[in-house]
């Protein structure tokens, strides 16, 4: 799975979920730091990413233009880097399925973890 990570989440989650998601990548390692979100959306789409955030704003493209590129939304409220990885390792079962399902454009993880 290829995931583009939004500015809303740190570029350190790379180091930690590399063994498990080697060909992600950060908005700010693609150049895309302060672009909109329709601009990183269409980037997401031409190169086949999975766009994992922490802001709605996704899913509202989502719901205009369809998918892909499909979405992550994780719906934690402030964590820190380790604990959006942790979140993305215990669900990733989940997301392979939804990866996979043609159905469904996002995953929403609700999830009241602290760290």
């Amino acid at each position: 799975m290829r995931f583009l990570f939004d500015q809303n989440i740190s570029h350190r989650i790379l180091k930690i979920i590399s063994d498990k998601f080697p060909e992600s990548t950060t908005v700010k390692k693609e150049g895309l730091i302060n672009a909109p979100d329709k601009e990183i959306w269409e980037f997401a789409r031409l190169n086949d990413f999975i766009i994992v955030t922490q802001d709605a704003d996704f899913d509202d493209l989502n719901s205009l233009y369809g998918f892909p590129p499909k979405i992550i939304w994780i719906r934690t409220g402030n964590l820190k880097t380790n604990g959006i990885a942790d979140i993305l390792i215990e669900y990733s079962d989940e997301i392979y399925n939804f990866v996979n399902n043609t159905d469904f454009g996002c995953f929403e993880i609700f999830s009241l973890k602290s760290n």
